[in-house]
């Protein structure tokens, strides 16, 4: 297809091409959102049930451990095929966005999961220890020092989570997901338009390096309280 086609076709679709990116937008925040929380209610399970930590229960942690290490491995084009018929019950479709919103969202609970416990972990224990020696609940000790000790490099976690959830709206575009992957795929790569697919590709980006600055700039200022 030649360049000015290219151009003509790319200034015809701009209204499907904006709501494509704005499909990504609602895709990657409410994964964000969700997973995030459910994540890092995950992850907190593991840290504070591991041993040595404030709820330590080995048979707990086993059991959140064996969940986490199942799915997370699974690739996510595999993943959200397999993850249909669960959408269909929980947001009754299988495909388009509702549906790869979901399973980007499940997908994440157990990729934060194991992103918080590991900013979690760097947490100082003698930071624990004053907390208890003090007398600090340990629910205390988890929402007003664990947490808060951790936020910096767990700002970090969710913006490199937050690329990789980028990521997987477009891999669910190829899936009928909906957003720029879905556009790229189906008026770029099937219909040999190749300045669609890299429009789509250069705003993806953009999204992915606007978040990364931000997430580096509010790290850096929590870190430096």
């Amino acid at each position: 297809m030649s360049a000015l086609a290219s151009d003509t076709r790319l200034w015809d679709l701009q209204p499907e091409f904006w709501a494509a990116a704005g499909e990504t937008v609602v895709m990657a925040s409410i994964a964000l959102v969700l997973g995030g929380l459910l994540g890092l209610g995950l992850g907190l399970g593991l840290y504070l049930t591991r041993k040595g930590g404030l709820y330590a229960n080995r048979p707990v942690f086993w059991i959140l451990n064996v969940v986490v290490n199942c799915f997370r491995p699974i690739p996510f084009v595999i993943f959200i095929a397999a993850l249909q018929p669960l959408a269909r019950d929980v947001v009754g479709t299988g495909i388009g966005i509702k549906a790869a919103t979901f399973g980007i969202t499940v997908a994440a609970i157990f990729g934060i999961s194991r992103i918080a416990e590991q900013n979690l972990v760097t947490v100082s224990p003698g930071v624990i220890e004053a907390a208890r020696a003090m007398g600090a609940s340990r629910a205390r000790i988890t929402l007003t020092v664990l947490v808060p000790e951790a936020l910096g490099p767990l700002v970090l976690g969710f913006t490199f989570a937050f690329v990789a959830i980028v990521d997987m709206t477009a891999i669910a575009g190829v899936v009928a997901g909906g957003g720029l992957g879905s556009f790229a795929q189906r008026f770029g790569f099937r219909q040999f338009d190749y300045l669609l697919m890299w429009a789509a590709i250069l705003v993806l980006v953009a999204m992915v390096m606007v978040i990364q600055v931000a997430g580096n700039l509010l790290a850096r200022r929590i870190l430096r309280r």
